[in-house]
């Protein structure tokens, strides 16, 4: 098993595709990269913490290779939008991958050079090591799955979903 910890938007929407794929056996929604301790999603959300919304996604590579969970990755986001995702501005919806070892970090290195011959303009993605990760809240957790008439997860997850579905079909898991 293999992890990654990825930052692109809300975490809601990372979390409600990469659950839908083969192979993927965890998902957890959560932060790092700032200095608070322990932060809660209210602190986060101020943009002061200097944490991400991320998510910490296990999967098995002899069944999604690695390249294929980046890959999605950079199809549900917008890796050229500096700290946003849409209408969601701050440093905690910035682009952003924390690797643990230095081959984590040459994948996703390789990943960003990917991506940017997919998408016009320069990618903001940052690379960079993983500091503490906490878990978000329980209430956050398969959010989507738990919230499918939310607003939120109607007009801006689902949509994500569908793409990522459409892209990927032969790593999704029946609906």
């Amino acid at each position: 098993m293999q992890t990654f910890v990825l930052a692109g938007g809300c975490f809601w929407c990372l979390d409600a595709v990469y659950r839908t794929l083969h192979g993927v056996t965890d998902v957890v929604s959560g932060y790092t990269g700032g200095s608070n301790p322990d932060p809660t999603y209210e602190q986060v959300c101020t943009g002061r913490t200097g944490h991400a919304e991320v998510v910490a996604v296990t999967f098995d590579p002899g069944v999604i290779p690695a390249h294929v969970i980046l890959d999605v990755f950079f199809t549900l986001h917008d890796p050229r939008q500096l700290n946003r995702q849409g209408n969601d501005v701050g440093t905690q919806y910035r682009s952003a991958m924390f690797f643990t070892s230095a081959e984590q970090k040459e994948l996703f290195e390789e990943s960003v050079e990917r991506a940017a011959d997919l998408w016009e303009g320069d990618i903001v993605t940052v690379v960079e090591p993983l500091a503490e990760f906490y878990p978000a809240e329980a209430y956050h957790q398969d959010f989507f799955a738990k919230n499918p008439g939310q607003g939120y997860c109607m007009a801006v997850a689902l949509p994500k979903v569908a793409k990522v579905r459409k892209a990927y079909a032969p790593y999704v898991r029946a609906a």
